[in-house]
């Protein structure tokens, strides 16, 4: 089996709510979401999900290539950006790649990619998670209902803004799973990168007098690893980052620091990306847990690693065209048996994105993030 080119698409998620971060806001709630399909002389396209800039420079070094050979051609990538460095975006182009290529090797055995990683279960724990600072009480309760009814017991709220309406939405959403039946619910609070260091061990302090939780995600910038340890020692809550690390390289500091208690990786990163992180922290005794939108395929990679504590789950919906095999019910997201990483696209379906606004969102750093003085 060759690999003998690739295509690529773009289609809309319709969250139907505004979305939005301490960093900024999506009023109307719709995200791209970008497609990268490569073929095979075997008849086998695979899919791979996420922004690829430089895609024609990186594809070149797998092209002609046996796509099964997953791992030896996701470190070839690498190889071929190695001078100019592969942080940021290009790594998402691997990811987008190095997750087509996954899916293709699973659709070649006619298994699923969970099952050939050699999970034992296709359940795989959830948490619910909605980009949802900009919501009114009202709907954020509405939203989190909704995942109750799936059965979900835990939730990530975003914030850091505002400590007394971070302590209101935390009690809101810790009544609702409350009164769903879970007796001890578990909040998150993601800060985005929007304290520094004392800021952060304040704002979480603060929250704790009255709130119990799990974690405090990206508390301080991603690459500040004495800050992060400054964190998790000044709090009870655990301290979660990774998900803007594009690298093993970027984690060792961290870790070497003691400061990272729930290890992330990003979807948009790649199954190969996470599943090496998993093996990174599991050899620190730490948990990991996968970040991003809907559909998720490390959801896959992460029912066959051992140090799982949850997968975030961001939406109950699909982009337009696309269809994943998976159901999220009592608390999990259930994967299915269609072969690969489950997503099928249809082009028909497909909206391409409005053109984008000017303007801050939530991938925008503010100027004052880190310097305010409340």
């Amino acid at each position: 089996m060759r690999i003998t080119g690739f295509r690529t698409l773009t289609t809309i998620h319709n969250r139907g709510r505004p979305l939005g971060d301490a960093n900024g806001v999506i009023a109307d709630g719709v995200t791209e979401m970008p497609v990268v399909l490569v073929d095979t002389d075997a008849g086998i396209t695979g899919v791979g999900l996420g922004p690829h800039p430089e895609l024609e420079h990186v594809f070149a070094a797998i092209e002609g290539e046996d796509p099964r050979a997953v791992t030896a051609l996701y470190d070839r990538m690498l190889d071929r950006v190695f001078k100019t460095g592969h942080a940021g975006a290009v790594f998402g182009t691997i990811g987008a790649l190095d997750t087509a290529l996954w899916d293709i090797k699973a659709k070649a055995t006619g298994e699923p990619l969970w099952r050939l990683l050699g999970a034992r279960s296709p359940r795989v724990p959830a948490y619910a998670s909605g980009i949802d600072i900009v919501l009114s009480d009202e709907e954020l309760v509405t939203l989190h209902k909704r995942y109750a009814e799936h059965g979900l017991t835990a939730a990530k709220l975003k914030g850091g803004l505002d400590v007394e309406r971070d302590r209101v939405r935390l009690e809101l959403v810790r009544d609702v799973l409350a009164e769903a039946g879970v007796r001890r619910p578990a909040l998150m609070l993601d800060a985005n990168e929007t304290w520094s260091r004392k800021q952060a061990v304040r704002h979480v302090a603060e929250l704790e007098r009255t709130l119990e939780l799990t974690w405090v995600e990206e508390p301080v910038r991603r690459w500040d690893a004495e800050g992060f340890a400054v964190v998790s020692r000044g709090v009870r809550a655990s301290v979660a980052t990774g998900e803007n690390l594009t690298g093993l390289e970027q984690y060792r500091p961290l870790l070497a620091a003691g400061g990272v208690d729930v290890v992330q990786a990003g979807a948009v990163w790649g199954i190969t990306h996470f599943l090496r992180v998993a093996v990174l922290a599991h050899a620190h005794d730490l948990p990991v847990s996968p970040v991003g939108g809907t559909p998720n395929p490390l959801v896959h990679a992460a029912a066959a690693v051992p140090n799982l504590i949850a997968c975030e789950l961001q939406d109950l919906t699909d982009p337009l065209g696309l269809h994943s095999d998976v159901r999220v019910q009592d608390g999990a997201i259930v994967l299915g048996e269609r072969p690969g990483i489950g997503v099928e696209v249809n082009e028909a379906e497909m909206t391409p994105p409005p053109p984008t606004a000017a303007g801050p969102g939530p991938h925008v750093r503010p100027p004052d993030a880190g310097r305010r003085l409340g």
